[in-house]
């Protein structure tokens, strides 16, 4: 058989391949309403999936550990609720003050820029850096976490409908499947995905909870809230630090001026430095990372597809599919290809 007819016969394969892709995507995109809560709880019950093994394991009945599930799953939304409803009450009123501090922030800079012999069109650069831009910024960036409260209850009965399927999973997987081989891929990939969902989620509860203490010794107004987003964006490396640090950077520059603002934006810095670099690597293994160019394009397609929602989920969507590869011999190539470097010889990160 020559090169050509391999060739002739893998682009028909190659060319069904995509067209199924485009039509999955588009079918994805049409149903996001009902796929978008419904990957949210998924999302959270992955998260919750080790608590409910532990009190398994500790000999709690599974209908008591649901409902103390229930009941931490409405606590934190709860929590999140009174955060973002005080954070946009207080920003509602601060706002004359902030707009006030921001144009007298926009003439200083002007007023140094002519001392310095610089010469600014300051109309023109007054239409770009608009005050009211800025604040508008902000204030979407506020109500912007209330549209992950939207449908709680559906994902909260979704939540537990999953871990109650879960403690049965395994044994419909194994007599379902026909060889030990698939059981074992199952229960390593779910394994795995497990791990860095909790794990991932260890590390972004550190890294919220230190910018949330850093923020309030500063005296930055709603450093409950700028926390609560550096814990949910901690789960997009290395994009989602800088998108968490913009919003709480500008307003510092609004309320502090200048000398505060370097404090904050050096411990945004060093923060995601300690973690993102230090703290993750170490407990979770560099074999789990992702490139910072996947990271990018994760973050455009699951944005494009399910909005806003799709675009925290894109790091724990993308690593899914990372760890499904990885998790078969054939498709392990692809999985280093997403990864943020080579593996070492021999390594089974």
């Amino acid at each position: 058989m020559s090169l050509m007819e391999v060739d002739d016969r893998r682009s028909p394969n190659f060319l069904v391949s995509f067209a199924a892709f485009v039509i999955i995507v588009a079918g994805l995109k049409v149903a996001s309403g009902f796929i978008v809560p419904f990957l949210l709880a998924l999302f959270f019950a992955i998260v919750c999936l080790p608590i409910f093994h532990f009190l398994h394991k500790k000999g709690i009945p599974d209908a008591l550990s649901m409902v103390a599930i229930f009941l931490l799953i409405l606590f934190i939304i709860g929590v999140v609720g009174v955060v973002i409803g005080t954070s946009v009450q207080g920003f509602t009123q601060n706002l004359p003050e902030y707009q006030k501090n921001l144009t007298v922030l926009v003439q200083k800079s002007f007023e140094l820029a002519n001392k310095l012999g610089i010469k600014l069109p300051k109309e023109r650069l007054l239409n770009i850096f608009n005050p009211t831009v800025v604040i508008r910024y902000i204030a979407t960036s506020l109500r912007s976490f209330g549209s992950v409260m939207s449908n709680s209850f559906f994902t909260i009965l979704v939540v537990i409908f999953i871990l109650t399927e879960s403690a049965a999973f395994s044994k419909k997987l194994a007599f379902i499947a026909k060889t030990p081989a698939t059981v074992s891929y199952f229960e390593t990939f779910l394994s795995n995905v497990t791990r860095y969902m909790a794990l991932k989620s260890l590390t972004s509860l550190v890294t919220g909870l230190v910018i949330t203490l850093l923020l309030w010794a500063v005296g930055l107004h709603y450093a409950f809230l700028w926390g609560l987003a550096a814990f949910l964006l901690n789960y997009i490396p290395t994009i989602g630090s800088i998108i968490a640090a913009i919003p709480a950077i500008l307003l510092s520059l609004i309320q502090f001026g200048i000398g505060r603002t370097i404090v904050i934006a050096v411990g945004y810095l060093l923060v995601n430095m300690i973690v993102g670099n230090v703290v993750e690597p170490k407990i979770m293994g560099k074999g789990l990372g992702l490139s910072t160019l996947v990271v990018f394009l994760s973050l455009v397609f699951w944005g494009w597809v399910f909005g806003p929602v799709g675009m925290f989920l894109s790091v724990p969507l993308t690593m899914v599919v990372k760890i499904a590869l990885d998790s078969q011999e054939e498709t392990r190539w692809l999985a280093i290809m997403l990864s943020n470097g080579v593996p070492e010889e021999g390594s089974t990160d």
